[in-house]
């Protein structure tokens, strides 16, 4: 067992523990000192999904939102600016994927963060294209990203999903099937994410019987089909079973 504080720790909607943090770096090396000491640094990759949405004031990124006062001296930022804080956690950090790194009318950071990170980083559209196959073709055609979150009931249906699947592979993106803050019992997208090949899902943390039926299906699915291969650091381009 690793005591990461003294504190009491809440439980997040998505089945996290959170830990009382002063900064957004604080968090990514209380993270790391887990990893470590739990011995498995060679094996753990991060990413981050930022919300930015939620943080979007008049144009300007406002990283201490919910806990501005009027005394309060950390600076808004501009899109050039979140994204150089970006870069410098990924120098620091392994931090290989970002999800949602601004809002998602900001289409002019989204294109220059994805040109410059894009190669190495996985630049995930959440807020950005809804699952929805026409923010997908623009997001594509204006290379404002490289993966699609992908939430079935954003767009309304299954056919819809898999047509945005689809339409996110031919243009070369990596898939995340997603979970919601608000999660039932229901274990479908651990189906849809080995059926669909996305090589990623997004459940959450193992803390809550929602977010580990979704495990735990992950676990019946393998038995069923005998020795899956497992993506692994292929997840961005994960291969069909006998490809």
């Amino acid at each position: 067992m690793i005591c990461i504080c003294q504190d009491a720790v809440n439980v997040g909607d998505e089945g996290g523990f959170a830990p009382p943090i002063k900064s957004n770096r604080e968090g990514v090396e209380l993270l790391m000192n887990a990893i470590e000491k739990s011995g498995h640094l060679d094996k753990v990759i991060l990413g981050m999904d930022v919300a930015s949405s939620e943080f979007f004031v008049d144009g300007k990124y406002d990283l201490a939102k919910k806990s501005r006062t009027e005394s309060s001296s950390e600076p808004l930022l501009s899109g050039a600016e979140l994204a150089s804080f970006y870069k410098e956690l990924c120098r620091d950090f392994p931090i290989l994927s970002i999800e949602d790194a601004f809002d998602q009318d900001d289409w002019d950071s989204w294109v220059a963060f994805t040109a410059d990170v894009g190669a190495a980083v996985q630049v995930v559209g959440d807020d950005l294209t809804v699952t929805n196959p026409l923010r997908i073709e623009k997001a594509a055609k204006l290379k404002a990203c490289n993966s699609l979150l992908l939430k079935v009931n954003q767009i309304g249906s299954v056919s819809e999903s898999i047509e945005a699947v689809k339409l996110a592979k031919v243009n070369g993106w990596g898939i995340m099937t997603s979970h919601r803050s608000g999660e039932t019992e229901d274990s479908y997208i651990a189906d849809l994410a080995v059926g669909l090949c996305t090589g990623q899902i997004k459940t959450g943390a193992p803390c809550r019987s929602e977010r580990l039926a979704k495990y735990n299906q992950l676990l019946r699915i393998e038995e069923e089909l005998g020795a899956p291969e497992y993506a692994g650091k292929a997840f961005r381009t994960p291969r069909w079973m006998g490809q």
